[in-house]
């Protein structure tokens, strides 16, 4: 200290930072930021981050952004990458082996599908091989639950969600259905296909830079709602794909992996009450 001033140095920075977050701050408000100041000042330490790659970096950042839109969420996929959301959903979804396994959302979920029965067909006319989903919705004890909702979405034949076709506008291969006493979901579509992530943007620099794929393996995605009643989102996944075990968000959970090999998709879930341990 020198006239009163403070030289802030590599090894006293990351202590006055934490030190200006207010007493009364929310507490975890603070917690947060604590341990998110300290983590990534050890890793500007760890690495010795020089000034250029801090730029490259915050270029990066600030791309990111630019990359996202009503169609297409690259901060989202970047987490997903990473693992960190399936970290997160790992965290929030402690539970016993009585309920269905949970897993990441993904860049493609998008609000207000289109209602349907059961019997509909999510992609009517699409070229493809058929494949007929077959699900009940169950409490954690395997009764059937009536009234939940059911979101289903996949890509195409050739591994493309209905944003990425066209205009990206029109709803295709997605529905929103609604359980009965038996709480049961019955539909027809086509079988979806292992496709990339969207790796023609910063993410995908990433991906090859650190020289992994970006492929995921086939599945069809799930988000069930229902009162009183933990969200599930989840996909099932089709057994033999040979990106499995390569699935680029870290998404694969052994109990998700089924046998479509008969054209059907079939699936108990077992969701928890929201007040359930």
């Amino acid at each position: 200290m020198a006239d009163g001033h403070i030289t802030y140095t590599e090894d006293n920075l990351t202590d006055a930072v934490i030190a200006r977050i207010r007493p009364d701050a929310d507490p975890r408000v603070a917690e947060v930021m604590t341990a998110l100041i300290r983590h990534l000042h050890a890793f500007v330490k760890e690495v010795r981050l020089t000034p250029q790659e801090w730029e490259q970096g915050i270029a990066f950042l600030t791309e990111l952004g630019r990359w996202c839109d009503d169609k297409r969420q690259e901060v989202i996929l970047l987490s997903d990458v990473l693992g960190v959301s399936m970290l997160v959903d790992a965290i929030a979804n402690r539970h016993d082996a009585s309920v269905s396994d949970t897993t990441v959302l993904g860049p493609f979920h998008r609000e207000n599908p289109p209602r349907m029965k059961n019997g509909d067909n999510l992609s009517p006319g699409a070229p493809g091989t058929p494949l007929e989903i077959d699900v009940t919705v169950c409490d954690q004890d395997g009764k059937p639950l009536e009234g939940a909702q059911v979101d289903i979405w996949h890509t195409s034949a050739e591994g493309y969600y209905d944003s990425q076709i066209g205009d990206g506008e029109a709803h295709f291969m997605r529905g929103r259905f609604v359980t009965g006493p038996d709480g049961r979901v019955h539909c027809f579509t086509i079988c979806p296909a292992s496709y990339p992530v969207p790796h023609d943007g910063p993410v995908g620099r990433v991906l090859a830079a650190m020289g992994r794929g970006p492929m995921r393996p086939t599945h069809v995605h799930f988000w069930i709602k229902k009162p009183g009643y933990r969200d599930l989102i989840t996909h099932i996944f089709k057994d033999g794909d040979p990106y499995l075990h390569e699935d680029a968000v870290f998404g694969v959970k052994a109990s998700l992996v089924t046998d479509w090999s008969d054209g059907k998709l079939t699936y108990q879930f077992r969701i928890p009450r929201q007040d359930a341990a």
